[in-house]
C-alpha cells in the first residue's frame, strides 16, 4: 500500500483497484480550520485532474483535484458533521473520497512521500 502525492497537495493510497484520496497535512495546515467539506455523489467519474470535491476552511475555499481517474464508491461521510477531522487526521481519518481507479498509471506516476518532501522544501 503505496502513497502518493500531487503537487496540488493530495494524496492517494491505492489498494488493489480502489484508491483513498485525500488533503496532505501540508495541505490542511495552509488552509486552517475547515469548517465545510463538498464531497462528489457516489457514482459520479472524476477525470484526472478535474475537480472531485471542495474544502471550505476559515480562511478559504479550495477545489480539492482528482490524482486519478476513476469512479466514486464511497465517501467519508463523517466529514459532513466533523469536516474538523481534515485538520485532526488528514491522511488518516480525514480521507474525502475512495474510488475505483480506471489506469494505476495514474497512481504510479505520482510522486513518493520522499519527491513530496523535497518539493515541499522548495515552497
Amino acid at each position: 500500500m503505496t502513497v502518493r502525492y500531487t503537487r496540488d497537495h493530495e494524496w492517494i493510497r491505492l489498494e488493489g483497484d480502489i484508491a483513498t484520496i485525500g488533503i496532505s497535512d501540508y495541505a490542511q495546515e495552509q488552509l486552517g480550520d475547515v469548517v465545510y467539506v463538498e464531497l462528489p455523489e457516489i457514482g459520479k467519474t472524476l477525470e484526472k485532474g478535474g475537480e472531485a470535491a471542495v474544502v471550505e476552511s476559515v480562511k478559504a475555499a479550495s477545489e480539492i483535484f482528482a490524482p486519478a481517474a476513476g469512479e466514486v464508491v464511497e465517501i467519508n461521510a463523517v466529514l459532513n458533521d466533523e469536516p474538523g477531522t481534515v485538520n485532526e487526521s488528514p491522511e488518516d481519518k480525514g480521507w474525502f473520497m475512495k474510488i475505483k481507479v480506471a489506469n494505476a498509471g495514474d497512481v504510479a506516476s505520482l510522486m513518493d512521500a520522499a519527491a513530496y518532501k523535497a518539493f515541499l522544501e522548495t515552497l
